[in-house]
């Protein structure tokens, strides 16, 4: 952390950064409309890596997914991002451009959540290999994280049951939206892999899936699934990020 942090001052790419652990704070930029968001970034000079993604059902929706490891880190991308642009909802800017269909951009920042996560540290290892992400929003009924905890024990305990291959890492939002919001990050190399979600559930699981669906039902207030595709050219990443597939990161 000592190292990632004085590379961050010194306002160099944190070179110790092995992609073993989630990031401990994710920056959310929804509906980000700014097509040159990758420039925007590599001309403030920030030490972030930044996943650009586009929707690949339902509105046409482009994310932005800064990965931190303090906050910190985030005022520093911040005041880059301020200098180098002239102002906030200016043609340069990569954050809250109007759109007539989706309305403004809503930026998020979301605190990770070991305890809600599903083989989290796989999730962080696959990052840079992930071609799509999915994303699932939990909104949940104020002050009853105690329920959803349950829900989510559950549910982790039905993927241990068939052996899921889809590991996934959580967050709780902590700003930017209403409190009980959940973010649920799950890279997938490919769209095979939900596939794997298709099967019927085991006799010797229905049970704690039923239970966590009525759980569900009594606590959540809404749940929003969203598909996303990876997009290079509006993705920022550093050398070692894009190391395992630079042709991809990176073309040339």
């Amino acid at each position: 952390m000592t190292i990632k942090l004085i590379a961050l001052v010194l306002g160099i790419w944190p070179i110790a950064q092995v992609w073993a652990d989630p990031p401990e704070l994710l920056r959310i930029i929804r509906n980000a409309r700014d097509a040159e968001s990758r420039q925007i970034y590599a001309t403030a000079g920030t030490a972030v890596n930044v996943l650009g993604m586009r929707a690949v059902s339902g509105l046409d929706e482009a994310w932005l997914m800064e990965m931190h490891d303090s906050s910190a880190s985030i005022e520093g991308v911040d005041q880059a991002l301020a200098s180098a642009r002239p102002a906030r909802n200016s043609p340069g800017s990569a954050y809250l451009v109007p759109d007539e269909l989706l309305g403004s951009a809503r930026s998020l920042i979301a605190l990770y959540r070991p305890g809600f996560s599903y083989r989290a540290d796989e999730a962080a290892k696959s990052l840079p290999r992930a071609r799509y992400l999915l994303v699932s929003i939990y909104r949940t009924k104020s002050g009853d994280e105690t329920a959803f905890a349950g829900i989510v024990k559950l549910r982790r305990a039905v993927n241990d049951s068939i052996n899921l291959n889809r590991p996934q890492i959580a967050y709780e939002v902590v700003a930017g939206t209403v409190s009980g919001t959940y973010v649920f990050v799950t890279p997938l190399a490919t769209l095979k892999n939900l596939d794997d979600g298709l099967t019927r559930t085991p006799a010797y699981a229905e049970g704690a899936w039923n239970e966590s669906k009525k759980a569900a039902a009594e606590t959540e207030i809404n749940h929003e699934r969203l598909l996303l595709r990876i997009d290079p050219g509006l993705s920022y990443v550093s050398e070692e990020f894009a190391s395992g597939d630079a042709e991809f990161w990176k073309p040339k």
